[in-house]
C-alpha cells in the first residue's frame, strides 16, 4: 500500500477507534467557577425620604366596614347553626362588616306560661315524693282521688310530668324568628316571610342597604 492508501484506511479506523473511547470514557470533570461576585453594600431605604411610598396604601376599606348586621333568632328552635353559616357568608361578601348573633325572645305571655309549666312540673314531682302528709300542711286533710292514681305508678308519673312538661315548655319558648337588620333597618324577616332567606336574596338585600346608608351619608357630608 501506498501512503495515499494508508491515509485513506487508516484515517477513518483511527477516528472510529476514537469515537469508541469517547463515548465509553467518563466525562471531564468541570472547572471551577473564578468568577468573583463583588458585592456592593446595600444603602438602606429611608422610608420619609422617598417621596413614593414602598407599599401603596389600600384608599379602599372594607365593603362593610362600620355597618352591623343583627342576625335575631330563635335559639330553641335550633337556628344556631344557620345563623352562624349565615353570619360566615356574610364576613365573605362583606369584609369588615359587623355581624352580632342574638336570641329572639317569645312574647312576654308565653315566656310567663313558661314559668307556670316549669312550676307545675316540680309541684307534679315534690307532691308524689312528699308524699300523703304535705295535703294537711296546706289545709287539705284528704288527699284527692287523682293523688292515689299517680302514686300507685310513681316513676311514671313523674316521667311523664318532666317530658310533657319539656315539650310544653319548647313550644312556649319557641319563637320561630330568624330577623336580619342592617344598621337597624329590618331587611329580611322569618316571621312575616314565614321562611329563610336565601343567600343570593340576602346578599342582595343587605347590599342595596349598605349602598343606600353610603348615599346617606355622603349627603349629609355634602349639606353639612
Amino acid at each position: 500500500m501506498d501512503r495515499a492508501q494508508l491515509l485513506l484506511v487508516g484515517l477513518p479506523l483511527f477516528l472510529f477507534v476514537t469515537d469508541l473511547f469517547g463515548l465509553f470514557a467518563p466525562p471531564p470533570p468541570k472547572p471551577p467557577s473564578h468568577h468573583h461576585h463583588t458585592h456592593r453594600p446595600k444603602t438602606p431605604l429611608n422610608p420619609e425620604t422617598l417621596d413614593i411610598p414602598l407599599q401603596k396604601p389600600s384608599t379602599i376599606g372594607g365593603i362593610g366596614y362600620g355597618s352591623t348586621v343583627n342576625i335575631n333568632f330563635c335559639a330553641s328552635c335550633s337556628y344556631r347553626g344557620t345563623a352562624v353559616t349565615t353570619k360566615k357568608m356574610l364576613d365573605t361578601q362583606f369584609p369588615g362588616i359587623d355581624v352580632i348573633l342574638e336570641n329572639y325572645p317569645p312574647p312576654l305571655p308565653k315566656r310567663l306560661l313558661s314559668k307556670v309549666v316549669t312550676v307545675f312540673q316540680f309541684g307534679v314531682i315534690g307532691i308524689i315524693m312528699a308524699g300523703e302528709q304535705i295535703f294537711p300542711m296546706i289545709g287539705i286533710m284528704t288527699p284527692p282521688p287523682w293523688y292515689y292514681s299517680l302514686r300507685a305508678n310513681r316513676f311514671g308519673s313523674i316521667a311523664t310530668a318532666w317530658l310533657l312538661g319539656n315539650v310544653v315548655q319548647s313550644f312556649l319558648q319557641s319563637s320561630g324568628a330568624f330577623e336580619v337588620y342592617c344598621n337597624g333597618e329590618l331587611v329580611f324577616s322569618k316571621l312575616k316571610e314565614g321562611r329563610f332567606p336565601g343567600e343570593i336574596e340576602l346578599k342582595d338585600l343587605v347590599g342595596k342597604t349598605l349602598a343606600n346608608s353610603r348615599v346617606t351619608d355622603n349627603l349629609g357630608v355634602v349639606w353639612s
